[in-house]
């Protein structure tokens, strides 16, 4: 399926968004922010769909908003679109990954940062301006990345709006992975590849757990449900079976129990 300024492709369990508008390093517009919610919900609830990835067009991630937009964009009702955009992919239930080459500036760090896992290449460049132009960063954005790297390495980067190379950005954890250039699509079909051979069930109760411990919730309950949901649903005799077998498991669980 394609849509706008945002294209998306489904293939083997792999639903891959790409921004492309190459032309621009793919800022993004406030029709693009508005876009990308509706996009998600519709490939959370495909159950054919088991990782996300995303990824920019023509040798860029993202450049953050387009900047002949910020005005609208940083103002009244436009103020929250970045905002909805990244909580609806932070809020995606199935393994998300962001494939970056290029530049990954501003809202393009607040879209990376919302996913679970970042792969760049060395040519990726990371960083988050605001203070070139004045304005402040939203919210939501800034506490994920504290979170993500830890306030220095937060303070570092709003700060200063420099940018910085892709072994900074791994030092500092806002990179997962270096992969040679020419290797990251290769890299991000091998191990996106992997996560659907592996049990959802885990990765959507590990997801919610996960962040739950990094935002000081309480999580303790939500063990006990998805331990549940692995009996009632199968996965776990299965991989207990499957290893005493030799064999691969066929995990067959798709959606939690209404």
């Amino acid at each position: 399926m394609t849509g706008g300024l945002l294209r998306c492709a489904v293939a083997d369990g792999v639903a891959t968004i790409t921004i492309d508008r190459p032309d621009k390093r793919n800022a993004m517009t406030a029709a693009m922010w508005r876009e990308l919610p509706g996009l998600l919900a519709v490939l959370a609830a495909d159950p054919d769909v088991r990782v996300l990835v995303l990824t920019g067009a023509g040798g860029n991630f993202c450049a953050g908003a387009d900047i002949a937009e910020l005005p609208t964009i940083n103002r009244g009702e436009g103020a929250h679109l970045s905002t909805r955009a990244e909580e609806a992919l932070a809020a995606f239930p199935k393994p998300t990954i962001a494939a970056i080459d290029g530049y990954c500036v501003g809202g393009g760090c607040q879209l990376a940062a919302a996913c679970d896992l970042r792969f760049g290449t060395g040519d990726a460049r990371f960083g988050i301006t605001p203070a070139r132009l004045g304005i402040v960063y939203p919210g939501t954005a800034t506490a994920r990345i504290v979170r993500l790297i830890g306030p220095s390495a937060a303070k570092y980067l709003l700060y200063s709006a420099d940018l910085v190379d892709a072994r900074h950005a791994l030092r500092i954890g806002l990179l997962d992975e270096i992969v040679p250039a020419e290797g990251l699509t290769a890299r991000i079909t091998a191990f996106a590849g992997t996560l659907t051979t592996r049990s959802l069930l885990t990765q959507r109760a590990t997801k919610e757990i996960v962040d739950a411990v990094v935002a000081g919730e309480p999580f303790g309950d939500r063990v006990a449900y998805w331990r549940e949901e692995a009996d009632a649903g199968g996965d776990a005799a299965e991989g207990v079976a499957a290893f005493l077998d030799r064999r691969t498991p066929r995990f067959t669980w798709t959606t939690p129990r209404a």
